[in-house]
């Protein structure tokens, strides 16, 4: 277990010769240009002639044990960060650290992270067991490699054996070139033994892996993968899989084989790749709830990215939300949707999205637009003293908005569309008086409404938002003096 630190991240592509550049340009940036060119003057890595900053001035730390959700929009750059705490993309800038480690040049395998992807990527020829302990296999491979290539030891004392050249003299007597050839023949013999001990049992285990269990030789290595991957399965609840083929299993059971194969490895960070995008809505959140389960059960530092932000609210304990390659805010569910700290992070949190009016303001509380007067609480009067006369987006959430009754206050509306849920009713509709204004309504179940009805809406003051024209910033006004 442990925190990842990412300290002033970029990551730049070069575009193919002949190749035309698409440059993504957020809608509502957190970092203004002029703030921007700022950053970049400070000595900020460019991109290379005709290429793409795809991730510019990422700056994120996560806590031992965190469930970090990584989520935006597809091309955001969420997927090409995480594959840079991996080691599978190489930096441009910036600096990555793996609890007290700077990662930056160690390859991946060097990093004690497990990666869990899209696709699965199980071996199709090995059964559930065998692609559970592949990797504890290699892990052990790997540590016998490198204590065999430092312990040149042996292969010292061996040449210094044959190395003696004249005779010595033991107890009295001359030992003779014969005794000195048996002495480094036995020197010799005791390493080849050493290596043997490891690698013949390995290949005794590779040998009768196929025999039936009771004629199969297991070392005390692999004793302990065993009991490993039993203890995985068990945790997993995939013990009657463990003899099964991955085209013998569903998606939501592949995608459970993968987690136990990251989770057999006890690293010290998780990463997942959208690991639940191939998966039905039922199985969605069924493993869903199982993942949250497990990270909270192990304890392991996860990061995991998502273009669902129903999965990023239900799964994290905190969210980044990214878009065009920057951060644009990173709190806790709830926070990030109560208190957007610009429009982007207002729009993209939330299923229905907030709704967006233009307004102008009028000091030292009136907000006016072609339907409605408004005055907003007192809390307000400080915030908008600097934008007396100026547009701004006034944004409010379906659920926000209510059925009530005509008022110079209150929007008349048009319903278009009607999605009766069961448990909430969602209304599409559109201004009387503007019909390509068009808004998301979120009323109870019991409250018929029939498609080209008109309406009259009201806004809940309280749970009003501003934004900056141009630079799609939050107006921030704090909770506790709306309330009052």
């Amino acid at each position: 277990m442990a925190q990842v630190v990412i300290e002033n991240v970029y990551k730049s592509f070069s575009s193919r010769q002949g190749e035309k550049t698409v440059v993504p340009i957020a809608a509502e940036p957190l970092v203004a240009k002029a703030d921007e060119g700022a950053l970049l003057a400070e000595g900020s890595p460019s991109p290379p002639a005709g290429g793409v900053n795809v991730l510019r001035n990422i700056d994120l730390e996560i806590k031992d044990g965190e469930f970090m959700v990584l989520v935006g929009p597809s091309g955001c750059g969420k997927s090409t960060l995480l594959r840079l705490i991996a080691g599978l993309e190489e930096l441009t800038g910036g600096k990555i650290w793996v609890g007290d480690r700077l990662v930056n040049e160690l390859p991946p395998k060097e990093r004690d992270i497990a990666m869990v992807f899209q696709s699965y990527a199980l071996y199709p020829h090995m059964t559930v067991y065998e692609n559970i302990a592949f990797g504890l296999r290699r892990t052990s491979q790997g540590e016998r490699e490198r204590t065999s290539t430092s312990s040149a030891t042996g292969r010292e004392d061996v040449g210094a054996g044959l190395s003696a050249a004249k005779p010595t003299l033991e107890r009295g007597r001359v030992i003779s070139k014969d005794d000195r050839l048996g002495q480094a023949t036995g020197l010799m013999l005791a390493m080849a033994g050493k290596i043997w001990d490891g690698v013949g049992r390995d290949l005794l285990v590779a040998m009768t892996r196929s025999l039936p269990r009771k004629l199969r030789y297991l070392s005390p290595k692999e004793k302990a993968i065993q009991e490993q991957v039993l203890r995985v399965a068990r945790l997993l609840q995939i013990e009657p899989l463990l003899n099964r083929l991955p085209k013998q299993l569903s998606g939501g059971q592949k995608q459970r084989v993968a987690l136990g194969r990251a989770i057999a490895r006890n690293p010290q960070v998780f990463l997942m790749d959208e690991p639940l995008s191939n998966l039905d809505a039922k199985l969605r959140a069924e493993t869903r709830a199982q993942i949250v389960k497990l990270q909270r059960q192990l304890g392991t530092t996860t990061i995991y990215v998502t273009h669902d932000q129903t999965e990023a609210m239900t799964m994290g304990s905190r969210i980044a939300v990214m878009n065009a390659g920057q951060i644009q805010q990173v709190d806790a569910p709830l926070e990030l949707y109560n208190h957007p700290a610009n429009r982007f992070v207002a729009e993209f949190i939330g299923s229905p999205p907030m709704n967006f009016l233009p307004v102008r303001v009028k000091a030292p509380r009136l907000i006016t637009h072609q339907e409605f007067r408004l005055t907003l609480p007192e809390a307000w009067e400080e915030v908008l003293q600097n934008y007396d006369g100026r547009s701004l987006f006034l944004g409010i959430r379906p659920e926000h908005l209510s059925i009530s009754l005509p008022a110079p206050k209150n929007l008349s509306v048009e319903v278009d569309l009607v999605e009766a849920l069961g448990n909430e009713t969602l209304l599409s509709v559109h201004l009387t008086d503007a019909p390509s204004s068009i808004m998301q309504v979120r009323i109870p179940p019991d409250r018929p409404v029939e498609i080209g009805e008109r309406l009259w809406l009201s806004l809940a003051i309280n749970k009003i938002h501003l934004f900056d024209e141009q630079t799609g910033r939050s107006l921030r006004v704090r909770s506790s003096e709306l309330s009052r």
